[in-house]
């Protein structure tokens, strides 16, 4: 199957949302995670309310992390830069893209576009789309021989596979013409009452 299909895939995605361009990976996490490294942040701040994999990212790229209380609906900012990371993982609606941001969204089987597994980073910048595709591709631009590229930066293995995207594509329609769930902050427990955020 092309890699051709993941194009098309982002292209419908980033229409749906509103941004100029949309990155398809393996999951949300990944998403945020190739953003942070993107931006070189050195400190993330999340709320105590949300999934565990996001403040689970401090210890695998040693950031700093910084819990806070926040009643946040659809998503919340990690970083307080000039490049805003947004963990938007439940986020499903129309031109809701927030423009000069990354935006991560989710596609895992709980959520709207329910595919088992992947997500979605929205930007509107050409030169960050460009080399954050490159990163969430082992370094490499798709559809390109690897070995006909000079390589340039590092790559993590984090693309979503053509086969996803397809079943995003059959599932698009029927998602984007069913109200979506309304996530509540308290479908997530208090993170930092957890024994492994407290060692």
């Amino acid at each position: 199957m092309s890699f051709e299909i993941i194009n098309v895939f982002e292209t419908e995605i980033s229409k749906f949302f509103g941004s100029r361009y949309a990155i398809a990976v393996d999951s949300c996490t990944h998403g945020i995670e190739l953003c942070l490294r993107y931006n070189k942040e050195t400190k993330i701040s999340v709320p105590k309310r949300t999934y565990l994999s996001v403040p689970f990212l401090a210890e695998k790229m040693g950031l700093e992390r910084e819990w806070r209380d926040e009643e946040w609906e659809d998503y919340y900012t990690l970083n307080y830069g000039d490049r805003p990371i947004i963990d938007a993982a439940v986020l499903w609606r129309k031109d809701s893209y927030i423009p000069n941001t990354f935006m991560c969204i989710s596609f895992q089987y709980q959520k709207h576009l329910s595919l088992g597994r992947g997500g979605v980073i929205l930007l509107d910048n050409h030169e960050d789309y460009l080399n954050l595709k490159k990163m969430s591709y082992d370094g490499r631009l798709p559809n390109i021989p690897w070995r006909d590229q000079n390589i340039d930066m590092v790559g993590y293995h984090y693309y979503m596979t053509p086969e996803t995207a397809k079943l995003g594509l059959e599932k698009l329609e029927d998602a984007i013409n069913t109200p979506p769930r309304k996530w509540s902050v308290n479908d997530w427990p208090d993170l930092t009452q957890m024994k492994i955020f407290n060692k």
